[in-house]
């Protein structure tokens, strides 16, 4: 007697693959940074992009979010207005939401190289599934970012 998941075909790709292979690569905007006068003291800037839209790259249909940025910056400050044109840039971008946070995350440390950062992005509900992607730099974490 066969089981029902024996009788199953398991697709070995999906029809995602290859949509996002060249992510890393992705040329976006430059986020400048001003000299931090106060580098000698702890404390967190905290950013929130409460409209931040980019596009799914399955359907092509709008994807919605909260972005929140927490970091501690040492030399260098995220320059706001650079920041919003390089969010701005993702609104015609198809990218999957766990790569958008990654991206996001890269080109930020690179820009200011904070003690530690922390990006949450919270997507609204698709197909009834909200999704939150949060990933972090520092303490060890995400050192290949440096």
């Amino acid at each position: 007697m066969k089981t029902q998941s024996s009788r199953l075909k398991i697709k070995d790709h999906s029809s995602y693959e290859g949509l996002q292979k060249d992510i890393r690569g992705l040329k976006t905007p430059k986020i400048e940074a001003w000299k931090n006068q106060y580098p000698d003291k702890e404390y967190t800037i905290v950013m929130e992009i409460p409209e931040f839209t980019c596009i799914c790259p399955k359907t092509g249909l709008p994807d919605f979010a909260t972005i929140k940025i927490e970091y501690s910056p040492l030399e260098f400050c995220i320059e706001l207005k650079s920041f919003k044109m390089y969010t701005i840039f993702y609104r015609n971008i198809g990218i999957f939401h766990e790569h958008l946070a990654n991206k996001m995350l890269e080109d930020f440390v690179k820009a200011c190289r904070p003690r530690w950062a922390r990006i949450t992005s919270e997507f609204n509900p698709r197909g009834g599934i909200k999704t939150t992607v949060v990933r972090e730099y520092g303490n060890g974490i995400c050192k290949e970012a440096k």
